[in-house]
């Protein structure tokens, strides 16, 4: 047991094991540059740098071929710290580099829990518009609306893969089940007249599915692009009984409306939404130029903020680096469309931001500290022999 405890030491605190992942980490960030032109950022973060293996198909079954971010990060991790406290004592003159490792540390648990935690959305507003809710940026759902009292919407939210899959999809508040007839995961909708196939069957039988075509599009990984999905699914009241086919895309602005059990529903494939208890409500916006030039100087957005029980009620200017940060969310000025009217602001949420910070500022520190131990040492020496 002592030789294997020995080998086990000797593995993880080896100077030669932190090389090999240095060397590993620098392939991985190098194959996923060039990758980065056919997946786009998002989908390169989460193949290579968000899992513990870079997967490639070999007849269609996906084959592990090395190891990801997350396996050469979490070896990297052990071997610091294992080093960290099996080689280093706790001296004065090893201070600085101990700081400097500190703050190595905190730096990889810090992009760890960004890549956990971290979460995107989307605030779009047109000047006079209030709304509390964010949009994602990538996901999707699906909304099933009961709509019958006016003063309340109840929404049933079943997420993009829940359709993706196929499966009959119940839920306890909904008097029927939703069945995946057709998926595309980016597809234009476009009505059947204008294309000209009208003799063609139509895709699904009720609303306007019954005059749409779904022309499917290639999958895009563009960052400044997104793909919209859509669907023809299949409602199934009690013994299976059809009570037709609807298309759902992200396309079709308005909510498509049906009436079942006495009570009004309606359909809506839509942007993923994470709702809050408070709002905001775009004031003003402001697009600047540089006088007699058509280039931006600076974007601002003057919103207010309210929350529903009364206790925050503020104005605040977004505008570029001057965020506004509220309940753990940090809304940045993004973007703006519609003629100078519409602002588009970048919504994130990610517990760990100040960790980087603090790793850097630990390593600077640290840094100085032990080039400062050197020095001073090395002028002791030089005073001594003159």
């Amino acid at each position: 047991m002592r030789d294997i405890w020995d080998s086990f030491v000797s593995f993880f605190t080896s100077l030669r094991v932190t090389v090999v992942l240095l060397a590993l980490s620098i392939i991985l960030i190098f194959v996923a540059t060039l990758d980065q032109v056919n997946l786009g950022i998002w989908a390169v973060q989460e193949k290579y740098f968000r899992s513990f293996f870079v997967f490639w198909k070999v007849n269609g079954f996906p084959v592990p071929v090395f190891p990801g971010g997350y396996f050469i990060g979490g070896l990297l991790l052990i071997n610091l710290v294992a080093s960290h406290f099996y080689h280093f004592r706790l001296t004065w003159k090893k201070s600085g580099i101990l700081l400097t490792h500190a703050g190595l540390i905190v730096l990889l648990v810090g992009e760890l829990l960004t890549g956990l935690w971290q979460e995107d959305y989307q605030l779009r507003l047109d000047e006079g518009q209030t709304r509390n809710y964010s949009e994602h940026f990538r996901d999707n759902e699906l909304a099933v609306i009961d709509a019958t009292d006016p003063k309340w919407d109840h929404v049933v939210a079943i997420p993009e893969k829940r359709l993706r899959n196929g499966h009959a999809i119940q839920h306890e508040r909904l008097p029927f089940r939703i069945v995946t007839r057709a998926y595309y995961e980016n597809a234009a909708v476009q009505m059947r007249e204008e294309l000209g196939n009208t003799a063609a069957p139509p895709p699904a039988s009720r609303d306007i599915g019954s005059r749409l075509a779904i022309i499917p599009l290639p999958v895009t990984y563009k960052q400044d692009e997104r793909n919209l999905p859509a669907a023809v699914i299949e409602l199934l009241g009690p013994g299976n009984a059809s009570l037709g086919t609807w298309v759902v895309s992200t396309m079709l602005v308005e909510p498509q409306t049906f009436d079942y059990e006495g009570r009004t529903w309606r359909l809506a494939m839509r942007f993923a939404r994470t709702y809050k208890p408070y709002s905001l409500t775009l004031l003003k916006f402001s697009h600047d130029r540089y006088m007699g030039t058509a280039i931006p100087k600076n974007f601002a957005s003057r919103v207010r903020l309210h929350s529903e029980d009364g206790t925050t009620d503020r104005e605040v200017l977004i505008y570029m680096n001057n965020p506004l940060r509220h309940d753990g969310l940090t809304f940045y000025q993004a973007g703006f469309a519609n003629n100078d009217k519409t602002t588009i602001l970048q919504v994130v949420r990610n517990p760990s931001w100040l960790l980087p910070y603090i790793a850097c500022l630990m390593m600077g520190v640290g840094l100085v500290i032990q080039f400062g131990i050197h020095l001073f040492a090395f002028v002791s020496k030089r005073r001594a022999t003159v």
